[in-house]
């Protein structure tokens, strides 16, 4: 957003990990200033008026979904054209989901087969739309409502239930009115009129990222002893489902206010070593959790009885097959797993109990070779992934913070 802004933003508490650092070089690609100007600190000149200009090269997004797609909305607003590439592991993922709006908005995109990446984009001259994703997505409606931006007329949303409104946040934060209708019978109609212009922002900080936090949160309900506290976290309700979740296993878990950062409230979370126990996960939770999955399925293994997963289809279009992965993780490691087409049923093993001793098959997935680890710190043996090159997309400090916590982590040939 800083991109496109009339004047120069400054940022700080900015998460260094590939999937940002991505879509730092597409921006910059594209025409805007960036600078990094110390550990987590950015400066970004917005093109304003002038737009975004053609790349000389591929836009390069490695393993980020989120970023390939957003900025497919994004780029889809300016007349320019620009090639998208990724990973074997992003390379793989669909994206008609995002471009079929943008199409009907006036986006031409040319993708490789089964509509995935490399894709060409070619935007600009875009007319409003009013769409109902027929899945919930918060990267469909972001990458629709950034077209939105430079479309002519008032671009509409539908959504079948609430999904994650970090850009509705961000984007009044940046000087834009969005208009968001909460209905009774769905989820929000969320509104964007053309033309509006983007306002640069000094001073703007990120909120800590749940998805992240998640791990050490978990790391301490199944510990045994002690307490861990995560500072500065986002609490925002389509992203903490896995608090409450946890919660209801019976996790000991205190949430503190912490501030604010750029539109979005902050807390505190201290996390506690818990009995857990099985439960029926409300569907309900799966869309603000959706990212967790991988996580709490560990906290499953080590909770007395049955949980049970459902409503969890999306999870099979992430950076791997999330259901089978998760199985996977699990079965290896001696807990007793059965796959369901849209979730899972794992039947815990209570507290320490879980046997570890298995080989995890990452799958290009930073989520579960992470999940795994963490399982391994309260394991009765070792647990091993097979590659961890991944995590540096999305926690690059993931393996201090587990030393922080008292892990012994061990990578092969060091």
């Amino acid at each position: 957003m800083a991109a496109v802004a009339h004047g120069e933003s400054t940022v700080s508490g900015l998460l260094e990990g590939e999937d940002v650092l991505n879509t730092a070089r597409a921006v910059k690609a594209l025409g805007a200033g960036v600078e990094r100007t110390g550990q987590g600190s950015w400066t970004i000149a917005g093109v304003g008026a002038r737009g975004f200009e053609t790349p000389a090269g591929d836009l390069d997004f490695g393993n980020s979904g989120t970023g390939a797609r957003l900025m497919m909305g994004l780029v889809g607003g300016h007349a320019v054209t620009a090639r998208f590439v990724g990973d074997e592991s992003l390379s793989s993922r669909p994206m008609e989901r995002v471009l079929k709006p943008l199409r009907e908005m006036g986006v031409k995109a040319d993708t490789s087969p089964g509509g995935r990446l490399p894709a060409t984009i070619t935007g600009g001259s875009l007319k409003a739309i009013r769409y109902a994703p027929p899945e919930a997505s918060a990267q469909v409606k972001s990458a629709i409502m950034l077209a939105g931006l430079r479309a002519e007329g008032v671009t509409v949303v539908e959504e079948k239930e609430a999904t994650r409104d970090h850009t509705e946040r961000m984007l009044r934060a940046f000087g834009v009115e969005v208009g968001v209708e909460e209905r009774a019978d769905g989820g929000p109609v969320v509104s964007v009129r053309g033309g509006q212009s983007l306002h640069a922002i000094k001073g703007a900080s990120v909120a800590g990222d749940p998805s992240s936090a998640a791990f050490a949160i978990a790391m301490a309900l199944i510990a045994g002893e002690g307490e861990a506290s995560v500072t500065g976290m986002l609490d925002n309700r389509t992203r903490t489902g896995f608090l409450d979740a946890a919660k209801e296993m019976g996790g000991v878990l205190r949430v503190e206010g912490d501030g604010q950062a750029t539109g979005e409230e902050t807390v505190r979370v201290i996390a506690s070593a818990s009995k857990l126990k099985g439960i029926v996960l409300d569907p309900a939770l799966v869309p603000s959790m959706i990212d967790e999955l991988p996580i709490f399925a560990v906290l499953a293994a080590f909770a007395e009885g049955q949980t049970k997963v459902t409503g969890a289809a999306e999870l099979r279009v992430k950076e791997s097959d999330r259901i089978k992965a998760i199985c996977a993780m699990l079965s290896v490691n001696g807990i007793v797993v059965d796959e369901l087409p849209d979730g899972f049923i794992v039947t815990g093993r209570g507290a320490r109990g879980a046997p570890g001793g298995g080989l995890v098959e990452a799958r290009h997935d930073h989520r579960i070779a992470m999940s795994a680890l963490v399982m391994g710190s309260a394991a009765k043996n070792v647990v091993s992934v097979d590659d961890i090159a991944m995590i540096a997309t999305s926690y690059p400090e993931f393996f201090d913070h587990m030393t922080t916590l008292g892990a012994k982590v061990e990578q092969q040939g060091q």
